[in-house]
């Protein structure tokens, strides 16, 4: 983990994936691609940005946002060229609230019982996008919103970040992963007393806590957040993939299970084109030009 400092150095917001071949400099120039109202989907070379962009709420999740969040995730998991997402937002003051109460409060029981499988597919849908994914935070990032970002390999706030799972104070429990995804980040008893208090975490005890991985200064999270995508980029798409794959299954198994885990994810790369890429690129002494396959 860092603190305090951006670590992008010279790669710039633009500048992300230089070195992972002839995918990074696809639709690196390309408009950006509306999923819904209020959703976008952004190209640098080989790294996407998922733009939450519902501003006018501070990014509260809808039914309909919900159900945009889990389509531009499906459509980012099909595509080969992804190397690496980072989720960010297009609002100055917020990641994003959580869930949207004003609509909840509309819903009747039965209805809210038929929302239910949408909200979750939002989440779901960043969970298990295939390639590594970052979460750009600045503001807030409460309840559902804290869940999009913990749904994420890496988290990168800014000073401005505040964090917390605050579900018990209006009745219910985090329903979008928390309960499981965070005492993963920062162990079960921490866990605990940030749900049952409900309490709101700032940027520095979140790094101090292992809830956030990067912490830079204000404004700086999504430039270094882009960074960091680009350099994961600059690797094999098959081997990231395949590393995801593996740490996120062997993820809470015996060690014996998790290392036959790993090896069933290694044999999906060892014979693959990247790896034949790697290899020669290596003896040559050159920069790869990964087939992504």
């Amino acid at each position: 983990m860092t603190d305090g400092t951006s670590t992008t150095g010279g790669n710039a917001a633009g500048d992300t994936g230089a070195g992972s071949g002839a995918t990074a400099g696809r639709d690196a120039g390309a408009a950006p691609v509306r999923h819904g109202e209020w959703l976008e989907i952004r190209r640098h070379g080989a790294v996407a940005e998922l733009v939450l962009d519902r501003r006018a709420a501070m990014n509260a999740v809808s039914t309909a946002f919900a159900r945009d969040i889990a389509d531009a995730c499906a459509a980012l998991a099909a595509d080969r060229s992804v190397a690496a997402t980072v989720l960010s937002s297009s609002h100055d003051r917020a990641f994003c609230v959580g869930a949207d109460l004003k609509e909840r409060n509309s819903l009747s029981d039965a209805e809210l019982s038929r929302q239910r499988p949408i909200a979750r597919s939002a989440y779901t849908g960043v969970l298990e996008l295939p390639m590594p994914t970052v979460a750009a935070v600045h503001g807030y990032a409460l309840g559902g919103g804290c869940e999009l970002a913990l749904s994420c390999d890496l988290i990168v706030a800014d000073d401005t970040a505040v964090l917390g799972l605050p579900e018990v104070s209006v009745g219910v429990i985090p329903g979008g992963g928390g309960t499981q995804l965070l005492p993963r980040r920062v162990g079960a008893a921490r866990a605990a007393e940030l749900i049952f208090t409900a309490r709101r975490v700032e940027a520095e005890e979140a790094r101090e806590l292992g809830l956030v991985d990067v912490r830079v200064p204000a404004g700086r999270a999504r430039a270094e957040a882009l960074g960091l995508a680009g350099r994961i980029a600059a690797n094999s798409p098959v081997g990231l993939r395949a590393a995801k794959r593996a740490l996120r299954t062997g993820w809470g198994t015996d060690l014996r299970a998790g290392l036959e885990i790993e090896d069933a994810a290694w044999r999906t790369v060892a014979f693959s084109g990247d790896r034949a890429e790697g290899v020669a690129a290596f003896n040559e002494k050159r920069s790869p030009r990964w087939p992504g396959e």
